[in-house]
């Protein structure tokens, strides 16, 4: 059965199966979609993904738009973390994002960010002794010629979906 899971997996090895996850990733993200991120690049501690230079990301300047920026920051960050751990049995949440814009980009850009396994099994025993984890990572965003165009740090909340309060 193809599951989110075996699809990224599959994903690190073949270009076929990444362009199956991002096709699906459009549908299950639908705010995304008009955007057009794409998941060029990922493994098990990297995510490399493309904010095409077209006129839904533009601002008024004809430069990426901040919110673009910010977006594609979380999409990145929020995808890799949450593909590392289990969407199953954990929820995250962006709690807050503070974004510093350095430069205006005015082509292609591309969102690194990296998730080391000390990082991971550090998370992973927060959550085993806590309620919830609270932990802010930093995601770069850059330009072709690795000129440096905004940095986001977002704060994500996690917790065990049956730690949950189910009333509302």
């Amino acid at each position: 059965m193809l599951n989110l899971e075996n699809i990224v997996k599959r994903a690190y090895q073949s270009s076929f199966w990444l362009g199956i996850l991002n096709y699906g990733l459009w549908f299950k993200i639908p705010f995304n979609k008009p955007h057009r991120l794409r998941v060029i690049s990922l493994s098990e501690n990297s995510i490399t993904v493309k904010i095409p230079y077209i006129r839904k990301n533009l601002n008024h300047l004809k430069g990426i738009h901040a919110c673009a920026l910010a977006t594609a920051s979380e999409y990145a960050c929020g995808f890799l973390l949450i593909s590392r751990l289990s969407a199953d049995k954990y929820r995250l949440i962006m709690r807050s994002m503070h974004v510093d814009y350095t430069k205006q980009g005015k082509s292609d850009l591309f969102v690194k960010f990296n998730l080391s396994e000390e990082r991971i099994e550090i998370i992973k025993n927060k959550l085993q002794n806590e309620p919830q984890c609270l932990e802010i990572l930093e995601v770069e965003v850059r330009d072709a010629q690795q000129n440096l165009i905004s940095v986001a740090k977002l704060e994500w909340q996690l917790k065990e979906w049956t730690k949950i309060n189910s009333k509302l």
